[in-house]
């Protein structure tokens, strides 16, 4: 999906009002080191962006994801490539791919600008077809952070009880 520099702007614009009502920070600042995902790094609690080395606007959403899901006794201790430094947090990956599919529905954006062609290693039009079939990998890890339900069964899932786990 190829997208306008002016749709570019419009989405990252959104996408930063969306977190900031979420009470995830965002700064832009320039990043002189090389990234996982260009253009993004996680410092704490915050995501920085350098818009001159974003790729892809919807990686925005990804990593917030990566924040959101995270406990917040360790929120503040988030850095870097977190699968990394942080290996035990490899698990996660489902619940933040889940939360910023949620979130590119709650936006009513096509979920194609997070789930890219060029990411995913690959696997972004499988993971697609999944979650179009309601096939959510991982949904009983957001069920039990307290970020959707399922009650007597029925999962309410795209829909977000709380986009950040408390």
């Amino acid at each position: 999906m190829k997208i306008s520099l002016t749709e570019t702007d419009a989405l990252i614009q959104m996408f930063y009002e969306f977190l900031k009502s979420i009470h995830i920070r965002v700064v832009e600042k320039k990043i002189d080191e090389n990234t996982f995902l260009p253009g993004l790094k996680i410092e704490g609690a915050t995501l920085v962006v350098d818009r001159e080395k974003l790729l892809y606007p919807g990686d925005i959403l990804h990593e917030a994801g990566h924040i959101a899901v995270s406990s917040p006794q360790e929120r503040d201790s988030l850095h870097g490539n977190l699968t990394d430094n942080k290996p035990e947090k490899g698990g996660e990956e489902f619940a933040v791919m889940l939360w910023s599919y949620a979130a590119c529905l709650h936006l009513k954006i096509d979920p194609e600008i997070v789930f890219h062609k060029d990411g995913y290693k690959g696997s972004s039009s499988w993971i697609l077809e999944n979650y179009k079939d309601q096939s959510y990998m991982g949904l009983p890890l957001l069920v039990w952070m307290g970020m959707t339900e399922n009650k007597d069964g029925n999962v309410s899932f795209p829909k977000m009880k709380k986009w950040l786990r408390e």
